[in-house]
C-alpha cells in the first residue's frame, strides 16, 4: 500500500464490465485536474486494497472509490462522491444524498446485477492506450 500515491482517489472497478469500462472512460474524459487513478477490482493490487481496507468480497461486484488515508465508498456514495469532483454543475450531485442510502444502492444493485446482460462482459481486463496508462496503477 506504500506504493499508491497519497495525493489521487483510487477507482476499483470491474475491469471486465463494459458499462464500468464506460464509466472510468467517461471519468477520465471529466477529470480535468488530474484527480483519479484506476485499478481493476480483480488485478493483484485491487484485491489487496480490498483486503486492506477490510472489504469483503461480496462488495467487489462494486465500484469502490478510495481516498488514501481518509476513506473509501462504494456503490452509490461512491459515484456521488466522484462526479463531486468534476467540479461545476456537478457539485449538485450532492442534492441525491437526501435519498436514502437503502434507496440509492438499491437502484444501484439492480443495474449492478444486470450490467453484464445490458452492456457485456469483456473476457480479460481493459488495456489502457499509451496515453491513459498514467491513470492505471
Amino acid at each position: 500500500m506504500e506504493s499508491l500515491p497519497e495525493n489521487k482517489k483510487i477507482v476499483l472497478f470491474d475491469g471486465v464490465c463494459n458499462l464500468c469500462s464506460s464509466a472510468v472512460q467517461y471519468i477520465i474524459n471529466h477529470d480535468k485536474k488530474d484527480i483519479f487513478r484506476f485499478v481493476a477490482l480483480q488485478s493483484e493490487l485491487g484485491i489487496s486494497i480490498c483486503k486492506h481496507l477490510g472489504i469483503s468480497f461480496s462488495k467487489m461486484d462494486s465500484i469502490i472509490l478510495y481516498d488514501p488515508k481518509t476513506a473509501y465508498f462504494y456503490k452509490s456514495s461512491a459515484v456521488i462522491e466522484i462526479a463531486k469532483n468534476f467540479g461545476g454543475l456537478w457539485k449538485l450531485i450532492s442534492i441525491f444524498r437526501i435519498v436514502p442510502i437503502f434507496i440509492s444502492d438499491r437502484i444501484y444493485d439492480y443495474v449492478a446485477k444486470n450490467r453484464y446482460n445490458w452492456y457485456g462482459k469483456k473476457e480479460s481486463c481493459m488495456i489502457p492506450t499509451p496515453e491513459l496508462k498514467s491513470k492505471f496503477l
